[in-house]
């Protein structure tokens, strides 16, 4: 493997890195150049700087090897993160090396999980600057780099493969430059329109811009200590459960749908399920907390259920009450959200309705087998057969999530963290939903967590932002041919 290759893309992504620090020193100038605009200034050139040194010194290639692609896009997001805690630790406060860390690996891997005890007390360049890794992570680092990298040729290709997982890139039938713009447009108008409803509904641009960029890349970063049930407001509730829900369909789709293409919104299987799902969820726990008198009315409790359903379902980890004090039945539909997740090609994690889809075909197949051994059966999804591989991949990457659930939960509980904290902080930081049940819930953070279970919790971000077989590919390279 050509590690100097793969040093001159990773500068390349770490100039447009660069760009978003100026942007949001720029928030700081505007604002009377606060506390962050130092921070934020030199940020930008030690990582300008970083970025620049491989492209001068490395020459130019068109070709990449598949060795060097996974390379690319994994040390991408690890550097990404390293140079994305620069502005909070010349900037001080809360952020300790470790605080630092955390909070850039979960705002790049859109988990939006926080050790802030004060998100208040940011200046306002800091905070877009949080918002903005969200943003940057939500479409993936070097999907947003390849939108300005001149031609390439194969080595793009190679690159937006290894970005997005197999499973999301059945809905593009694009060449890969294609798929790059439709993914930017997407992204982009959603971000856009989420924006000016907001600020419709009262949000002041600042409050608009920050909470558009971490809704539309499902992180759930906010401006405030108490999250969206600051602002109290049903309208403001309701445009984020639709920015929500659009943005953890597969992007392909939607994309589909303003085109008017055949495979739309109305006609996918996997978005009649996702949706269907959180429908159900959200009536079934609505049900429950009236009946145990948590909430006074169905209304008030369908309200706040629905909310929480899709915060969690997206993964974006929004909170507008805390649910540590819900129903028992409520806390396990939520965590079975976490689990599952949205769509595979968008912004969520987790496992994806996808894969739930295809587990449940590949288990009432196994049945049927059973009962008629010489029955051909397969497992199709919106009409289309999923060959033995693609099952393979599917049944291979639940097993891997369960075991990693379980080896992270006892992690957890070596520390001393109780079950219910220790399972679902897990689950929370894997699926990067962020906020869990117990110490982690929606109303609390991280911050009290030791050192070593923060490292644990950033590396299961990592793990289930690049879907578990990107990020440990690169440590079995030597075993490669």
């Amino acid at each position: 493997m050509r590690i100097d290759v793969v040093l001159r893309y990773i500068g390349m992504v770490l100039q447009f890195i660069a760009a978003f620090m100026l942007a949001a020193a720029g928030v700081s100038m505007h604002n009377g150049f606060d506390s962050g605009f130092y921070p934020l200034l030199l940020s930008a050139l030690i990582t300008a700087f970083l970025g620049l040194f491989p492209m001068i010194f490395v020459d130019r290639t068109t070709e990449v090897k598949t060795k060097e692609g996974y390379a690319i896009v994994v040390g991408s997001w690890l550097v990404a993160c390293v140079v994305g805690t620069f502005p909070y630790l010349i900037w001080g406060g809360e952020f300790s090396l470790m605080n630092a860390w955390f909070e850039s690996v979960s705002g790049f891997t859109t988990t939006g999980a926080s050790i802030l005890n004060d998100i208040e007390s940011l200046p306002q360049g800091l905070l877009f600057w949080r918002s903005a890794t969200a943003w940057i992570g939500g479409i993936g680092v070097v999907m947003f780099a390849l939108v300005i990298l001149p031609s390439m040729g194969h080595s793009r290709h190679m690159l937006s493969s290894q970005e997005l997982s197999s499973i999301a890139k059945d809905n593009f039938h694009y060449r890969s430059k294609v798929i790059i713009r439709i993914l930017i447009f997407v992204y982009l108008s959603l971000t856009i329109c989420t924006t000016l409803l907001l600020k419709y509904e009262g949000m002041s641009w600042h409050d608009a811009v920050n909470h558009a960029m971490s809704t539309c890349s499902t992180c759930g970063f906010s401006t405030k200590n108490s999250s969206i049930a600051y602002f109290d407001s049903v309208n403001i509730e309701m445009i984020l459960i639709g920015s929500m829900v659009l943005s953890a369909i597969h992007f392909g789709v939607l994309y589909a749908t303003i085109t008017g293409r055949r495979n739309n919104l109305f006609r996918s299987e996997i978005v009649r399920v996702y949706l269907g799902m959180m429908a159900v969820i959200s009536i079934i726990i609505a049900i429950s907390l009236v009946s145990d008198n948590v909430y006074d009315s169905f209304g008030e409790a369908l309200r706040h259920s629905t909310f929480q359903v899709a915060s969690i379902t997206t993964t974006s980890g929004f909170a507008t009450v805390d649910t540590n004090t819900w129903t028992p039945i409520a806390i396990i539909l939520l965590i079975f959200c976490m689990v599952v997740c949205g769509c595979a090609g968008s912004t969520s994690g987790g496992l994806k309705v996808d894969r739930l889809v295809i587990s449940a075909k590949i288990i009432r197949n196994r049945i049927k087998v059973q009962q008629h051994p010489n029955a051909i059966l397969r497992v199709k999804v919106n009409g289309v057969v999923q060959d033995s591989s693609t099952q393979n991949l599917v049944t291979t990457f639940v097993i891997a999530y369960i075991l990693l659930a379980l080896i992270g939960t006892f992690t957890y509980t070596l520390f001393g963290c109780d079950l219910e904290t220790a399972f679902t902080a897990t689950i929370a930081c894997m699926s990067n939903v962020g906020p869990g049940f117990g110490e982690v819930g929606s109303m609390g953070n991280y911050s009290d967590l030791p050192a070593m279970l923060k490292l644990v919790s950033t590396a299961l971000m990592l793990i289930g932002r690049l879907e578990i077989f990107g990020f440990l590919q690169l440590f079995f390279m030597k075993s490669w041919k």
